[in-house]
């Protein structure tokens, strides 16, 4: 900067122009002149810029004038030091020249012994390839040894690995073309007999695991069976000690946690099966071998679910269950362990397949089998073969319905072969109180079904107020509900005890109540026998708690859930009812056997002229008869049912003594017949009167007694005795002491009282005015009795 603005000024010493300025600094600084240039050509003053130009040029030259004045001194020492480096140039070719000639000298020898050694290196490379060629032919030729050796060990995975590695590692760049050509048409011809090998090995297990299918499906049913069992025993356990909290007994509950054994581990090979898949993976083949396994297992299930026709369902269905069983067990195994063999859908429609045939066959066999006991056999294998499957998750809800289908059925038959025993025990049954020898006997046949009337073991011999037909009876019950259980156990319902209590039902209502009544109704019984048959209903009655409280045991519901007042038997009700009925049929029994007794009436001497004061025979026939009936009633009959009957005997001799007054056989009768059938009352009102204290019947019927019963007749006794019989026409008198009689049957027995005893007391002026006043009274009486009419 201090230079150019040096040059300006001495520019502007030199008495340069302004337009010359201009230019040097335009050149100065490196500007483009084209427009100046420009500017002056279109002026048309090119000189000028010429002349401006010529003179910078001189001033240019000057300068450099200056300048390489001002430099030379520096110049000429560059040059001679230049000319001293050529001559150390020159003296570096000499030394490098001898240098070389020295060194071509030295390198000549060292030339042939590099040469040597080279050729000592290409002789070593070419043993070091042909010692490597030889090695990998070592290598090859030793793993096809071993290929060999498997082969004949059937060791194919082994020799299928072997000849994967020479495939793989060594033929692509094997050094010998000769063994590599002989080993590559060895390779397809390995894998095609290991191919062969490891199928016919695989068929060999089809066939094995086939035949063991059965054997593994027993063991699998049979542990569930096992376990069916400790679950029910633990249930009993449960129960026991339910009934002894309530009974306020202490009881130690304990828990016992079973190690589950080896041997319940079901054990088959499935090595051949995951050999033979790993085997054909290897090879490529593994989709061809899933079809193929999945078709060859197909067709063993097409024949497995084929019933053998030579064999009758019921011997064959264990066997048949068990093989689909077994054959399901391995195919879960499989789908496990095998690595994608099978698939879930796979499995899946093999299942419904199975189920909808399975399905089929047992709706048909159920259809033909005619047996509850058949029934109850295959539901058990059933629901066994239920519980296996559904541990290794099959659905079975499909073949357990089918049970459901068949339960009317079952119950039908069941309730038939209940029905054939119960008519057996019934019609064969003697209907004498059963004898009860040994405490044994006594809590299997009494206490077991909650029979006894007294809570104190009885001395035995013990005389049970029903025959043997009603624990005979309770036991076919009993074990009908234990048949209606095992039925309904393990199926779709877990809730069953409504189920049960609706067939225990039908069973007292249409087999047992409708066979008594049978037996009650049969003309060959006689009084005692019926008697008995409404003191055994009585006590079936008296079952139906147990049968209950035995059903909800077995149901696994809490006892006390069947004292609620709704949730008791119906045919509790209904034998109630036949109860009844029987005693209605007792009644009529007893009175036809009374009607025999008071048609011995017939016989009395209705207008004898004497007073006789001994009894009729029929009457003494009549108590003896009613002595016979009551005790043998005190013995079995409850205390109402023994009402009942004594009240009905004796007010069906009361209605007969009336009905002798009554009958068109008596045309008329007088006192003396009257007084007689008075005693014949009187003895008969002592004996009701004695049996009403003696059966206990006072303490329970406080307000009643067997006398009561007889009041009709006493009434009418009365009214023929009294001295003033008119008085019966009174209301109030009349509702007093007559209040049985019908007036229609007064005024017809009065127009029968014929009083002749005039000449037998003819003499006797005071009778004669007393009977003449009675007299007088009962022709009043009469007379009114006529009007009233």
């Amino acid at each position: 900067m201090d230079s150019k603005i040096h040059k300006r000024r001495a520019t502007i010493d030199n008495g340069e122009t302004g337009e010359d300025l201009v230019l040097a600094t335009l050149i100065g600084n490196g500007d483009d002149l084209g427009p100046l240039v420009r500017h002056a050509f279109e002026m048309g003053r090119p000189e000028p810029l010429v002349q401006q130009l010529k003179h910078l040029m001189k001033k240019k030259e000057v300068e450099i004038e200056d300048l390489c004045k001002t430099h030379y001194e520096e110049f000429i020492r560059a040059v001679d030091e230049l000319r001293g480096v050529l001559v150390d140039a020159e003296e570096l070719k000499s030394d490098l020249s001898s240098d070389n000639f020295r060194l071509q000298e030295v390198g000549s020898a060292l030339l042939l012994k590099l040469e040597e050694l080279l050729e000592s290196y290409s002789i070593k490379k070419s043993v070091t390839e042909a010692i490597k060629m030889s090695r990998i032919c070592i290598q090859v030729l030793e793993l096809c040894v071993k290929c060999n050796k498997h082969l004949s060990l059937g060791q194919f995975y082994l020799a299928l690995k072997a000849v994967d590695l020479v495939e793989k590692n060594y033929l692509q760049n094997f050094p010998v073309n000769k063994i590599k050509i002989v080993i590559e048409k060895a390779i397809p011809m390995i894998k095609a007999h290991i191919e062969k090998k490891v199928t016919s090995h695989f068929n060999e297990w089809l066939v094995h695991i086939r035949s063991s299918a059965k054997d593994i499906g027993q063991t699998a049913i049979g542990h569930a069976s096992s376990a069916r069992q400790r679950d029910e025993e633990m249930r009993e356990r449960q129960r026991k000690a339910e009934e002894m909290s309530m009974a306020g007994m202490d009881f130690v509950y304990q828990l016992d946690v079973d190690e589950v054994a080896e041997d319940s581990v079901l054990k088959f090979d499935l090595t051949p099966l995951h050999r033979s898949y790993h085997i054909h993976t290897c090879l490529g083949l593994q989709e061809q071998f899933r079809d193929y396994y999945y078709k060859n297992r197909l067709l063993q299930l097409t024949s497995d679910l084929q019933i053998p026709s030579s064999q009758p369902f019921i011997e064959s269905h264990q066997t048949y269950l068990a093989q689909i069983a077994g054959y399901f067990i391995v195919e879960d195994r499989v789908l496990r362990t095998s690595g994608g063999l099978l698939s879930v859908e796979q499995v899946e429609t093999m299942w419904e397949t199975t189920v909808a045939k399975v399905v089929l066959i047992l709706d048909a066999q159920f259809v033909q089998m005619g047996t509850a006991t058949h029934l109850l056999l295959v539901k058990d294998y059933i629901t066994l073969l239920g519980a296996t499957l559904r541990q290794y998750g099959y659905e079975v809800s499909p073949i357990l319905e089918v049970l459901d289908k068949s339960r009317d059925k079952y119950h039908d038959l069941l309730l038939e072969d209940c029905r054939q025993e119960i008519e057996n025990i019934i019609c064969n049954d003697s209907c004498d109180q059963m004898i009860v020898k040994k405490e044994s006997d006594y809590d299997n046949n009494v206490l077991a079904f909650h029979l006894e009337t007294s809570d104190i073991m009885p001395a035995f011999p013990y005389i049970a107020p029903f025959s043997s037909m009603v624990p005979d009876c309770c036991f076919i019950v009993r074990s009908f509900i234990k048949g209606c259980v095992d039925y309904l156990s393990y199926g779709l319902n877990s809730n069953f005890y409504d189920i049960v209590r609706k067939y225990l039902d039908n069973l007292l209502i249409d087999v047992l109540n409708e066979v008594v009544l049978n037996k009650v109704h049969s003309p060959a019984l006689g009084e005692s026998q019926v008697m008995q048959l409404a003191a055994n209903i009585s006590y079936l009655e008296r079952a139906c708690n147990f049968f209950l409280q035995y059903a909800a045991q077995l149901c696994g519901i809490p006892v006390r859930s069947v004292d609620r007042p709704r949730a008791g038997l119906t045919a509790k009700a209904i034998l109630k009812t036949s109860r009844d009925e029987a005693y209605l049929a007792l009644l009529t029994l007893v009175n036809s056997k009374l009607e025999e007794f008071m048609a011995l009436t017939e016989n009395i001497n209705w207008t004898m002229e004497e007073i006789v004061q001994d009894r009729n025979d029929y009457m003494t026939e009549v108590v003896f008869y009613l002595e016979t009936l009551l005790s043998k009633g005190q013995q079995i009959l409850p205390l109402d049912a023994l009402y009942k009957v004594g009240s009905g005997a004796l007010e069906h001799i009361s209605s007969s003594i009336v009905a002798a007054f009554l009958s068109d056989s008596v045309k008329r009768f007088n006192a003396n017949a009257v007084m007689l059938i008075n005693n014949d009352l009187k003895m008969l009102e002592n004996f009701a009167d004695e049996r009403f204290q003696s059966t206990g019947l006072s303490e329970v019927y406080r307000d009643g007694s067997f006398q009561g019963c007889l009041v009709e007749a006493r009434q009418l006794i009365n009214l023929l005795s009294s001295s003033q019989p008119e008085n019966f026409m009174n209301p109030v008198i009349r509702q007093k002491n007559y209040n049985a009689l019908d007036h229609k049957k007064v005024s017809i027995i009065c127009d029968k009282f014929k009083d002749s005893a005039d000449s037998i007391f003819g003499s006797l002026s005071n009778r004669n005015t007393k009977i003449s006043s009675r007299k007088k009274s009962m022709d009043m009486l009469k007379k009114r009795l006529k009007d009233f009419n």
